[in-house]
C-alpha cells in the first residue's frame, strides 16, 4: 500500500505522505484531502497511479465553494485555490431548490476533461447541499459523517480513488507496492516505485564437519531502489564472522564477503481484486570482494579445501540467474524461483556451481478483519533445494565436494507499519547429501527488519 500512498503524494496538490490512507484494502479505496491552495486534477491522479502500476478506475470528490449558475451551467468556486468545477446535475429540481451565490456543498465522480490549458475539472453531481455562509462556519463534515477537520470556511476539496482491479492483495508487489516479501525466497515484486529499500539481516548458522564445529554470524545490509514499475536495482554487503573448533585447536576471524549487485524485471503481473500473479527475472553479479585468506593447517587440522570455507566466501567473480514466480489471493499467498550460480575461482579456490529451487507458502494470519494496511502478521513456510557441483583448488577438481540438500524454514513476518517490517525464520535440514569435504548446516536462524523509502 505504501507504494499507492507514495504515487499519489508526488501529486502537486497532494497533503502529506502518512495523510493519504487506504480506507478499503479488499476494494482498493482511498482518500485524502488535497493542498487547499492547489488546483487538483483527476488526469493527474489517473497518470501517476498508472506509472507506479495501477490503473484508476474512478475517483469520488467532496468540494465546497460558492455555486454559481447561468443559462450555460453550474460551477463551484473553491477557494483559496481558485478552482472552477462544472457541475453535472441530472436533478434540475434539487438543483432549483439550492440559492446560488451562497456555499454549497457537492458529492459526485471527478473526471477531466480536454487537456493542457483546456482542460476542466467535472463533478457528475450525485449529491448537492447547502451549507451556511462562510463567516459562520466553524468545521466541515463530509457527507458520510466524518469530520473533515477544523477550518474557517467551507472551502475544501476531498478526494477519493479506487484501482479498477482493486489493490494486489494484502501483499501489494511491491512489488511494486509490496512492502513485504518472502524471507528466504526470491520474490517477482519490487519495492516502491521511485524508492526503494533498507533491509538489514543477521543470520546465525550452526555448521559441523566430523569434530569441526562451525559457527557463523553473518550480517548482511541490502539496499534496493525502484526507477519503474518494472525494474529494480539492489545491492548485497556481507560481513562476516567465522568461530571454529576441532576439540583440539579453537580460533576464530571477521571478514567482508562477496558484494552482490542486483537487476531484477519483472516481465509478468495480473492484478485482480484482492490478490495478483507476478513473475520476474534477475541477474546478479556476486564481486571478488570478500576475504580469501583461510586458516593455516596448525590453526585446524582438517584438509584445505574444507579450510577454505572457513572464509566468507565461496569463489571469486560469480553471475547469478534467478526466475520467480508468486500468485497472492486473499489470506494465501504462494511462490517460488529457480536460481543458477556459475562460480569462477579465486586464489585456487571456488565451491561448485549451484542449482537452487525454492518455495513460499504464506498465510496472513492476523488481523482477522482486514480493512487497512498496517499490523499484517504473516505465518511463512519456504523451501530450498540446493544441488551443487564438485569444487576446484588450485586448478584440480575435488572429489568429495558435491552437495545435494533440502531444506524448510517456518517463520513469521509483522509489518509493524506500512514502511516497517520485522521478519525471523529458522533454516533446518531435511536431507543432507554431501560429500566429505562439505561442511554441513545444521541450522540456520535469520532475524531482520525492512524499511521502505
Amino acid at each position: 500500500m505504501f507504494n499507492i500512498q507514495k504515487a499519489v503524494s508526488r501529486l502537486d496538490y497532494a497533503p502529506r505522505l502518512k495523510e493519504i490512507q487506504i480506507t478499503d484494502i479488499k476494494k482498493g479505496l482511498g482518500v485524502f484531502i488535497p493542498k487547499p491552495s492547489k488546483a487538483v486534477s483527476y488526469a493527474a491522479l489517473k497518470t501517476v497511479l498508472k506509472k507506479a502500476g495501477y490503473t484508476l478506475a474512478s475517483a469520488h470528490i467532496t468540494i465546497a465553494g460558492e455555486l454559481t449558475r447561468d443559462d450555460k451551467g453550474s460551477w463551484v468556486l473553491v477557494e483559496p485555490s481558485g478552482q472552477c468545477f462544472d457541475l453535472e446535475i441530472k436533478d434540475a429540481d434539487h438543483l432549483a431548490r439550492v440559492t446560488p451565490n451562497l456555499v454549497v456543498e457537492v458529492v459526485g465522480k471527478w473526471r477531466t476533461e480536454g487537456e493542457g490549458n483546456s482542460a476542466q475539472e467535472v463533478v457528475i453531481t450525485t449529491a448537492l447541499r447547502q451549507l451556511t455562509t462562510p463567516a459562520k462556519a466553524t468545521s466541515a463534515t463530509s457527507t458520510e459523517g466524518k469530520p473533515l477537520g477544523e477550518r474557517t470556511d467551507f472551502s475544501f476539496v476531498r478526494a477519493s480513488f479506487s484501482g479498477s482491479e482493486g489493490f494486489p492483495s494484502m501483499r501489494t508487489p511491491s512489488g511494486v507496492s509490496k512492502p513485504l516479501a518472502p524471507i528466504r525466497v526470491t520474490s517477482p515484486g519490487l519495492t516502491v516505485y521511485k524508492g526503494g529499500a533498507v533491509t538489514p539481516r543477521l543470520y546465525l548458522v550452526d555448521q559441523h564437519l566430523g569434530d569441526l564445529e562451525v559457527s557463523r554470524q553473518v550480517f548482511n545490509l541490502s539496499v534496493s531502489y525502484t526507477p519503474s514499475p518494472r525494474v529494480q536495482l539492489e545491492v548485497e554487503m556481507p560481513v562476516s564472522r567465522t568461530a571454529f573448533d576441532d576439540k583440539v585447536t579453537s580460533g576464530s576471524s571477521v571478514g567482508l564477503g562477496n558484494i552482490t549487485v542486483w537487476s531484477k524485471y519483472r516481465f509478468f503481473r495480473k492484478v485482480k481484486t484482492y490478490g495478483d500473479r507476478q513473475a520476474a527475472v534477475r541477474f546478479g553479479l556476486e564481486l571478488p570482494t570478500g576475504e580469501s585468506d583461510a586458516p593455516s593447517q596448525a590453526s585446524v587440522n582438517a584438509p584445505a579445501f574444507v579450510r577454505q570455507q572457513l572464509t566468507p566466501i565461496s569463489g571469486g567473480l560469480s553471475p547469478h540467474f534467478d526466475l520467480s514466480f508468486s500468485q497472492a489471493g486473499g489470506r494465501f499467498i504462494f511462490g517460488g524461483n529457480v536460481e543458477g550460480i556459475v562460480r569462477y575461482e579465486r586464489n585456487g579456490f571456488r565451491m561448485g556451481h549451484e542449482l537452487r529451487v525454492s518455495s513460499d507458502f504464506e498465510y496472513v494470519l492476523l488481523p482477522r478483519k482486514y480493512d487497512v494496511p498496517g499490523g499484517e502478521l504473516f505465518v511463512i513456510l519456504e523451501t530450498t533445494f540446493v544441488h551443487r557441483g564438485l569444487g576446484r583448488l588450485d586448478g584440480v577438481t575435488v572429489a568429495g565436494s558435491k552437495a545435494t540438500e533440502f531444506y524448510l524454514a517456518p517463520g513469521l513476518q509483522y509489518a509493524a507499519r506500512t514502511r516497517f517490517v520485522v521478519e525471523g525464520s529458522v533454516q533446518l535440514p531435511v536431507v543432507r547429501n554431501t560429500g566429505p569435504l562439505i561442511l554441513r548446516n545444521d541450522r540456520n536462524i535469520l532475524m531482520g527488519v525492512r524499511y521502505l523509502f
